[in-house]
């Protein structure tokens, strides 16, 4: 096979395998996953907001998780490891979700976006950004929308080091809705935050 074609076949399965995950762990916040080969398996990291819904009681889900993707994917050896999000707030796969599921509940997606704006910046952020595009607030023809609040980086190596993105879709009855959230959680090293210090003199 060539090797362009066995790329093209890793990448697809890589993605099968994220919407598996994605869809079977829902409810445990699930953010995404990472797949790493080692010597001695195929090394498969969930991140997710609440492990133990994954790992169950004495590990007991974990390991048929483990067994359902060996035979469904052919992987040797799958080992998971599970890892908690601590601050699901400042996960923009977990925040995506979040939007998208409550779009699909019928809340008004300016109110859903503007919500996550605050919680995402109280979390700690720098900056966030909110795209929803498709047939939003009730209009025939599909259009975006942006929300932001802070600053983000949007291109260069502050983007790709410093800003988390995620994107999920949300299916609601006019078509499907675009859901893509970019937090940027710290400022690079380089950038220094001035104040301006009034200074009252005695009279």
């Amino acid at each position: 096979m060539a090797v362009e074609k066995l790329f093209v076949k890793e990448g697809i399965k890589i993605s099968e395998v994220e919407e598996f995950l994605k869809k079977r762990f829902e409810k445990a916040g699930y953010s995404h996953s990472e797949i790493q080969r080692t010597p001695l398996g195929t090394r498969i990291i969930i991140h997710v907001h609440k492990p133990g819904l994954v790992i169950g009681r004495s590990g007991r889900k974990v390991n048929e998780i483990t067994e359902e993707i060996k035979e469904k994917f052919g992987f040797e050896n799958p080992l998971l490891d599970v890892r908690e999000v601590s601050e699901p707030f400042l996960d923009a796969n977990i925040v995506a979700r979040r939007i998208a599921n409550s779009i699909e509940r019928g809340i008004n997606y300016k109110k859903v976006a503007n919500y996550y704006l605050e919680k995402v910046m109280e979390a700690g952020a720098v900056g966030i950004q909110i795209e929803i595009s498709g047939k939003i607030g009730g209009v025939e023809r599909s259009r975006e929308q942006k929300f932001r609040m802070g600053f983000v980086a949007h291109s260069g190596e502050y983007a790709e080091r410093l800003v988390d993105v995620g994107y999920t879709q949300a299916n609601i009855k006019p078509g499907i809705i675009g859901v893509k959230v970019k937090i940027m959680k710290a400022l690079p090293k380089e950038v220094i935050v001035e104040k301006k210090v009034e200074v009252k003199e005695n009279v």
